[in-house]
């Protein structure tokens, strides 16, 4: 089940998404102290995967004393992801889930849940890099109605590899000539789709991270 940043508790995202940070990105992993001033700074919002049946899955809030490690076992989180909202565009800032809970669907839940947030908010469009090797996360983000709209060469580093941008309209938008009796349809309004710190740690390490940070 998917759960926000204030239901999971500030202390165990940070331990949570610090692990997965680890063992999905090793030498490239955010620090703790990283990872704590991404969940910390404005307009940031992140999503967690809780599995169900681990402790405090129903994602009551706990109280600091009750959040201690002593008061109750972690829950299990199986992923994460995070955008950063400027008041205009939505850009995806990470994405990531455990190897061990790849290939279910958690990381199509995950952009889900952050696509309708970010409408909720009012953003404009959603933004994203993706390796251009990362076939598995390209096809993911294609399935939400994400398009290719520019190259960043050699984006990754020290690889050098090359990243995709690509955005995602999640309000109407006209194309075309508007008269000022016209209507919307006569307008041409369409929709962008249904569906890091700049990178995009996107794959399954593969489809199921990538997202919104260069290392």
């Amino acid at each position: 089940m998917i759960r926000g940043l204030d239901e999971l508790g500030r202390e165990r995202a940070i331990a949570a998404m610090r692990a997965l940070e680890v063992e999905l990105f090793g030498n490239h992993a955010w620090s703790e102290a990283s990872v704590r001033q991404e969940l910390t700074a404005p307009g940031r919002v992140y999503v967690f995967d809780v599995a169900d049946g681990s402790p405090d899955a129903a994602g009551v809030a706990q109280s600091p004393a009750e959040s201690s490690a002593e008061a109750s076992p972690a829950p299990i989180v199986r992923g994460f992801a995070g955008y950063w909202y400027d008041g205009e565009d939505a850009e995806i800032m990470d994405v990531g889930v455990g190897r061990a809970y790849q290939r279910r669907g958690i990381a199509k839940a995950l952009m889900g849940e952050l696509i309708a947030r970010a409408k909720d908010q009012g953003a404009r469009r959603m933004l994203l890099e993706v390796s251009v090797v990362n076939e598995p996360a390209i096809a993911l983000y294609r399935g939400f109605g994400f398009e290719r709209i520019g190259l960043r060469k050699r984006y990754y580093q020290p690889e050098g590899i090359d990243a995709y941008v690509m955005a995602l309209d999640l309000e109407p938008r006209v194309v075309g000539f508007q008269s000022t009796v016209g209507t919307a349809a006569d307008a041409g309004v369409i929709n962008g789709g249904d569906v890091n710190r700049g990178s995009n740690h996107d794959g399954e390490h593969g489809d199921d991270k990538e997202q919104g940070r260069q290392s």
